[in-house]
């Protein structure tokens, strides 16, 4: 009951005066890897080590370019996504839920000499997110398997 009380002062809050958050000061690269998910269940990362925030990078099925041509399409293509930040390795993306307008920070970074893209994907807001992040980033992966830009791994 206590953790439906926080839910509901969180929704009433926001719905005062916004969701959106602040922009987190920990996104971006770091010693080549994304960052690690804070103890919350809220967020998902290739590069965490922990089971329940861990989850698969992006395996590339074509050369890096196009791989990373085409994700960026479907960010680009994809309802209430949009992309803040781009370079030739790193995307962040703010994704704004439809009704509370809750964003979280997506983040993709492109390793060619592994192969992959690592991900990750994490509220600004709450401590939990019903696995609104790991599903993101799998329905990502299902829309670049679909285009030929990354293959199929494991789950």
């Amino acid at each position: 009951m206590h953790e439906a009380m926080r839910i509901g002062a969180l929704l009433a809050v926001c719905l005062a005066v916004g969701c959106s958050g602040s922009r987190p000061d920990t996104l971006g690269v770091t010693d080549s890897r994304l960052a690690a998910c804070p103890p919350t269940p809220n967020c998902v990362c290739s590069d965490d080590r922990d089971s329940g925030h861990r989850i698969e990078p992006y395996g590339l099925a074509t050369d890096p370019k196009a791989a990373w041509n085409a994700l960026q399409d479907v960010l680009s293509s994809t309802t209430r996504i949009r992309i803040v930040t781009q370079t030739a390795d790193y995307i962040h993306a703010e994704a704004t839920s439809l009704v509370f307008r809750f964003v979280d920070d997506a983040e993709f970074h492109l390793r060619s000499e592994e192969g992959i893209i690592a991900v990750r994907s994490a509220s600004r807001l709450g401590s939990s997110d019903f696995g609104v992040n790991r599903r993101r980033i799998e329905r990502l992966r299902d829309h670049l398997i679909e285009a030929g830009a990354i293959r199929r791994g494991e789950r």
